[in-house]
C-alpha cells in the first residue's frame, strides 16, 4: 500500500484553513465535512477547543 503524502495526513492551522475559505466567492456556502472523500457528508454544528485543538463538531447524535 502506498504511502499518503504529506498533505493529506499532515492537517491544517486555523490560520491555513482560514485563507483557504477565503478564497471562496460564495461566504454563505455551507460547510460540512466528510470521512469518505466526499461521498456522505455532515453538517459542522459547533467549532471548539479541545485538548489544546480547534474540532469541528458534528452534533446530530448528541443526546445532551
Amino acid at each position: 500500500m502506498p504511502k499518503q503524502p504529506e498533505w493529506v495526513i499532515q492537517g491544517k492551522s486555523i490560520k491555513q484553513l482560514i485563507k483557504e475559505l477565503e478564497s471562496f466567492e460564495d461566504q454563505n456556502l455551507l460547510v460540512e465535512i466528510s470521512f469518505d472523500d466526499g461521498e456522505t457528508s455532515k453538517p459542522i454544528s459547533l467549532v471548539g477547543k479541545i485538548d489544546g485543538k480547534c474540532m469541528l463538531l458534528n452534533c446530530e447524535n448528541s443526546t445532551e
